[in-house]
């Protein structure tokens, strides 16, 4: 079922007088197709719309909007459709770092000189009401998700190239770096660290360029020796 956030983002991004909605095209359906352009809003894995995204580059210019919810407050109802009995702010909080943890799946698209990914930082609201769903184990406090509705957008970014990617590193990096060296400077976790920099060094922004003790070192490919 699409969601209130899907629907909310295809009117977001093809707002041009001349877009067209839920467009059937090459055997895939499209989001939203905007003259020559071909957007598609995919708030789940990327892994999911690869093969699709990897076709349509090869004649179109395409669009991958992907949202990453940075503030989210929680809806409770009493049931389906039923009364609101609770809101509260979710504890959990995104970053635009967490598009890393989609761009390891998705290496293998992305850059392409025909592709754009939009990475919108999204506030939401998440209607939830009390059920289990299609689980085979349950508890108490499962619930549901009945809807998720776009509150804000409170950032926007677009990625192109390596060197839109490379932006992403914080200043002051030594020129030759490991991942704690770039987990510290982020204030990030080493793991996701990890995941940056893999990610970096497929789509060519990184390279390996030795080690220190067990630690791999990287530069930036726009480095010169």
């Amino acid at each position: 079922m699409e969601t209130s956030l899907h629907r909310e983002l295809k009117s977001v991004y093809g707002g041009g007088a001349a877009a067209r909605q839920e467009v059937p095209l090459a055997g895939y359906r499209i989001d939203v197709v905007d003259g020559d352009r071909l957007i598609e809003i995919q708030h789940g894995s990327l892994a999911a719309i690869r093969r699709k995204v990897s076709e349509l580059l090869a004649t179109h210019r395409v669009v991958v909007v992907k949202p990453i919810v940075e503030r989210k407050t929680l809806v409770k109802l009493d049931q389906a459709d039923g009364a609101v009995i609770d809101r509260r702010l979710s504890p959990k909080r995104g970053s635009l770092w967490d598009i890393f943890h989609e761009l390891i799946y998705f290496i293998r698209v992305f850059p392409h000189p025909n592709l754009t990914l939009e990475v919108p930082l999204v506030e939401v609201e998440e209607w939830r009401y009390p059920g289990h769903g299609r689980r085979r184990r349950w508890r108490r406090n499962d619930f549901q998700v009945a809807d998720e509705k776009l509150v804000a957008i409170r950032e926007r970014h677009a990625f192109r190239s390596q060197r839109d990617l490379l932006e992403l590193l914080p200043r002051g990096l030594p020129r030759k770096f490991d991942t704690g060296e770039l987990a510290a400077a982020a204030s990030i976790p080493r793991w996701i660290a990890q995941r940056v920099t893999y990610c970096l060094r497929h789509a060519g922004a990184l390279r390996e360029v030795g080690k220190r003790g067990n630690a791999i070192l990287y530069r930036r490919q726009s480095c010169r020796d």
